[in-house]
């Protein structure tokens, strides 16, 4: 049997991120997958009619052009298949009315009003430090900043409850469009660091905008896969591991996993302590996701919205929150938060002549089965009247049923676990280097470690980096 320097179980953008930076080094390389295809949640396959393909979890991506990892030259080809809506989010209101972000900050301030000065002064130093906030805090948050001023700026507002900072101000459609971004964080908009979420993203929107990938989200997988065949590693689909003893030898091992499934693989070497410690993890709340085929765009009400890659329905900021709520007490909303995605706004490849795709989630509580297609259709219908009539075909996903996608989504979390102020500080317990296990040679580096959620690869690399360190006398990780 061959012995490699490193397997890596698991190829998500992490896992294929460690292997990657771990191929770099000069080591030998080999990932194991368990699905018929690479990719976890970052895949594109025909979900619902012939010929529309739809990105199966991820598809809009503002972290992963801040991502130090995919700023190496290797992935420029994959840059340049970004495709940039002309409105990187908008959160329709009723009554015909809609909040947006374009890319250019003026024009954003301009379009809300009296609260433009309020919103110039707190995000223009946050989008010109866009790139150096991205950084921080998609380190591991462990060793000072290389960005203190920075950092210390953003950190003054961010670690703060989107409700405190959108008491800032004083109309519904920027109290909305705030709240629409931090609902990201699928925590209470009461909660401390929504705000840091939802001001990351929307600095980032005009920063870096919030793309599409052309053809579909599988692209970065196809890009990290050849990465990783160019650098000599290699990769095993249809191969599931159940434990350690299923991989081939080498010297180390590099989980792409869920926290809950790694005392299951590692086995009785796992110490009780860190055994317990790992149940203590939380998942966040699991999502519902439907994928439309649709034969043509959808009608917003809002002219905004049509160009919008990314759309947040929800209402109102207390409407938004209410739903939040609700759902981190385990109740259903019969108004949820949705997500949605419209590739078709800058990716016309997708789909047969005429033909559009559509991408939602609503937030529910973890492991909900329940088929929440009506209440999304419901909040599309209320700002895109005649969105019915479009509908081609449709898939559901219950937050249940999401695991099925990819085992990480545990109860249907898609972000690797409650983004709360304790567990953000660790992830997925308290060490100084969450990445490594007590099992000699054994790490982890899905987004249950730090930085967390996102298509950034940056768990995998900073896991690949301790690997280095441990084994291979590299250097310090971080």
């Amino acid at each position: 049997m061959t012995e490699y320097d490193a397997v890596v179980v698991g190829s998500g953008p992490n896992g294929l991120a460690a292997a990657v930076t771990l191929a770099r080094a000069g080591l030998s390389v080999h990932v194991v997958e368990g699905a018929p295809t690479p990719g976890g949640g970052c895949r594109t396959e025909e979900l619902t009619l012939p010929g529309f393909h739809h990105d199966v979890c991820s598809a809009a991506h503002p972290l992963l052009v801040l991502s130090p990892f995919f700023a190496d030259p290797a992935f420029d080809g994959l840059r340049r298949r970004l495709a940039q809506p002309a409105v990187p989010f908008a959160q329709p209101l009723d009554a015909g009315g809609a909040a947006a972000v374009f890319r250019s900050l003026d024009a954003t301030a301009d379009a809300l009003g009296a609260d433009g000065p309020t919103y110039r002064r707190l995000l223009g130093p946050l989008v010109d430090d866009a790139e150096a906030i991205a950084a921080g805090v998609l380190a591991p948050l462990r060793g000072p900043t290389d960005h203190p001023v920075a950092m210390a700026r953003f950190g003054a507002v961010g670690a703060r409850s989107l409700e405190h900072v959108a008491r800032r101000f004083a109309t519904a459609p920027a109290r909305a469009l705030l709240a629409g971004a931090a609902a990201h964080a699928v925590r209470p908009l009461s909660a401390p660091l929504t705000a840091g979420f939802g001001l990351l993203l929307t600095a980032a929107a005009h920063a870096v905008g919030w793309p599409v990938v052309t053809g579909g989200s599988a692209a970065i997988v196809d890009a990290l896969v050849a990465e990783l065949g160019r650098l000599g590693g290699s990769l095993e689909v249809d191969r599931w591991a159940v434990t350690l003893d299923d991989l081939p030898r080498s010297t180390a091992v590099v989980l792409d996993v869920a926290p809950a499934a790694l005392p299951g693989l590692v086995g009785d070497v796992l110490p009780d302590r860190y055994r317990r410690a790992l149940g203590r993890f939380r998942s966040g709340p699991g999502v519902c996701k439907v994928d439309w085929a649709l034969s043509g765009p959808v009608p917003w009400t809002a002219p905004t919205c049509r160009e919008a890659g990314t759309l947040h329905l929800g209402g109102t900021l207390e409407e938004v929150a209410a739903a939040q709520a609700d759902v981190w007490a385990g109740r259903h909303p019969d108004r949820p938060y949705c997500i949605v995605v419209q590739p078709s706004v800058a990716d016309l490849t997708r789909t047969p002549p005429g033909g559009h795709t559509l991408w939602a989630y609503c937030h529910v509580p973890s492991g909900s089965d329940r088929d929440m297609t009506r209440a999304i259709e419901d909040q599309v219908e209320r700002f895109a009247p005649g969105f019915g009539d479009l509908v081609l075909d449709r898939r559901t996903v219950t937050a249940a049923r999401m695991a099925d996608t990819n085992p990480n989504y545990v109860g249907g979390d898609i972000g690797g676990g409650a983004n709360d102020l304790l567990q953000t500080l660790s992830r997925p317990v308290a060490a100084w280097n969450p990445y490594r296990t007590p099992v000699s040679g054994v790490y982890l580096c899905s987004s249950s470690t730090p930085p967390g959620g996102g298509v950034h690869g940056m768990c995998g690399a900073h896991a690949a980096r301790t690997v280095l360190r441990d084994l291979y006398g590299g250097p310090p990780p971080f």
